[in-house]
């Protein structure tokens, strides 16, 4: 028999890329949404490498364009607000080629579900409480709704996973705490400073001012072991937490820390990868964060977009044989996923080091990336290979393009 029906849980990045592409290969999608609305603007997240192709062949890359933040630097700044250090983010994206965007996550997932929402039907205020699966499909239970009759279920909902919890285990076996947490909030007041990101940063703590497109954002980083007792959704919890970490704090920290108290929009989590020996048990499947989450360094709504791609040609290819293209799709996106897990750490170092010594590093490394950046651009465009610079003062080569914000998936 051929699966036709597909229940995605999550309707964030990566569950209404793959319910537009599978609606184009035949399938039924049905995307469940614990939230009782889609959220608005929120953290930007950059579209890039081969999201930007999957972008382009769904007909929005325009739409995600005129969404953009254009931010054009990010500037390290001391506590007296003094610029320290300066990433070219516009040559750093001229010297890899990239067709990137970066953008409101809130808005990246509006305009993802806009492209499907004739094509698939969405549930909101609603979650997934149990799977029971045979040989025909999976019997889903929801929170509110009366239970329902799947050939696939899709866990595409985030780093904490309920579908994964359902049918992998525990969250604790799967969740591998990086030794940060992070913190963000919108801000009421516009700030002067509408093309850059600036960020300060103390041994072991990073505060950033985002210019967003319509509200700026606040975000906090800060160094901590696992912290007994932490729970993503505790609020007063999390502002406890964050004025523990960040008080006596110079630059604009004071005024940001009196944000936090009277925010109703905070969102605080430990920044954590997901590693899973397998992204399926029978007829249920894991895509996105709840797959395989990078951490908040590594291009995880891209990731998200390209492995919802993925993985709906491959069910298109085996569309009588679930395993085989569940297989099929996880052996492909590996691929991408492996390489970035591997290389978050070295972004977390970089925007936030643990010592003082670690922090004059990076702004002095600073001086030779936009130097890198021009220099790999040209090469480019006259054909002639360009070799990139000697190690920097800091011991390291020129970094990657820095990110700017973003967050992983979440439920």
């Amino acid at each position: 028999m051929t699966h036709r029906t597909v229940l995605i849980s999550g309707a964030g990045i990566a569950g209404p890329t793959l319910a537009y592409w599978l609606a184009r290969h035949g399938f039924r999608p049905t995307v469940v949404e614990r939230a009782d609305a889609p959220r608005s603007s929120g953290s930007p997240v950059d579209v890039r490498g081969p999201a930007v192709r999957v972008a382009e062949r769904m007909g929005v890359m325009a739409r995600l364009r005129e969404a953009g933040t254009r931010v054009d630097n990010l500037d390290f700044v001391d506590g007296r607000g003094r610029r320290v250090g300066r990433v070219d983010m516009r040559a750093l994206r001229r010297a890899a080629g990239s067709t990137e965007v970066e953008l409101p996550r809130g808005d990246l997932a509006a305009i993802l579900r806009d492209a499907c929402r004739d094509d698939a039907e969405f549930v909101f205020g609603d979650s997934v409480v149990a799977l029971t699966q045979d040989a025909g499909g999976v019997h889903v239970t929801f929170d509110r709704s009366a239970p329902r009759d799947f050939d696939l279920v899709i866990g595409a909902d985030g780093l904490h996973s309920a579908t994964r919890q359902l049918a992998f285990g525990p969250e604790s076996d799967h969740v591998h705490h990086m030794g940060l947490y992070i913190a963000t909030v919108t801000l009421d007041e516009p700030v002067g400073h509408a093309r850059d990101v600036l960020m300060y940063n103390t041994p072991g703590r990073a505060v950033s001012v985002h210019p967003g497109r319509d509200r700026p954002l606040a975000a906090f980083l800060f160094r901590s072991p696992a912290l007994a007792g932490f729970h993503h959704r505790d609020t007063e919890q999390h502002r406890r937490l964050l004025v523990e970490a960040f008080s006596g704090g110079t630059w604009r920290v004071p005024d940001l820390l009196d944000r936090v108290r009277a925010a109703d929009d905070l969102y605080f989590d430990a920044v954590s990868q997901v590693r899973l020996p397998r992204w399926s048990h029978g007829r249920v499947a894991l895509l996105g964060d709840a797959a395989s989450c990078v951490s908040l360094f590594g291009d995880g709504s891209s990731l998200a977009m390209a492995g919802a791609a993925t993985l709906a040609g491959a069910l298109a290819a085996h569309p009588d044989d679930h395993g085989a293209a569940f297989r099929r799709y996880e052996a492909g996106h590996r691929a991408l996923v492996e390489p970035k897990q591997g290389n978050a750490g070295r972004a977390a170092a970089m925007l936030v080091p643990a010592t003082a010594r670690g922090i004059a590093a990076r702004n002095l490394a600073t001086r030779l990336w936009p130097l890198a950046a021009a220099g790999r651009w040209l090469g480019r465009r006259s054909g002639t290979p360009v070799s990139r610079p000697a190690a920097n003062a800091a011991g390291r080569r020129p970094g990657p393009a820095m990110p700017t914000g973003g967050s992983p998936e979440r439920p």
